[in-house]
């Protein structure tokens, strides 16, 4: 089975970039099953899907993030990796890594991490 843990900051200052890291076990981040998410929920809101990153590389991040946000991976040690420029408070939140298995539209969660934005 498919396990998720993110590590990285938990807190970050205004302008500086965060990065987090989702290392992952059970299965690989080359594997075509999967697609692998970054998402996040800010205090009192909702789910915010970020951006994934596929098997061959390929990246998809959304329109409001695409100018600031990278995501990438290391295959050697099976781990895929957010970068957030530039950030404000209001980036404050629980950030989760994702895979789904494209196949069944089945989704496995990391715990979460909470990255506070603050000077």
């Amino acid at each position: 089975q498919v396990q998720l843990q993110e590590s990285g900051p938990v807190l970050v200052k205004p302008s500086q970039t965060l990065s987090l890291t989702c290392s992952v076990s059970g299965g690989s981040i080359t594997s075509s099953a999967y697609a692998w998410a970054w998402i996040r929920q800010p205090p009192g809101k909702g789910l915010e899907w970020m951006g994934n990153i596929r098997y061959d590389g390929s990246t998809y991040v959304v329109p409001s993030l695409k100018g600031c946000t990278s995501i990438s991976r290391d295959t050697s040690k099976n781990q895929f990796s957010l970068q957030l420029s530039s950030v404000i408070p209001e980036d404050t939140a629980v950030y989760y890594c994702n895979a789904k298995r494209t196949q069944y539209n089945m989704d496995y969660w990391g715990k979460g991490t909470l990255v506070t934005v603050s000077s």
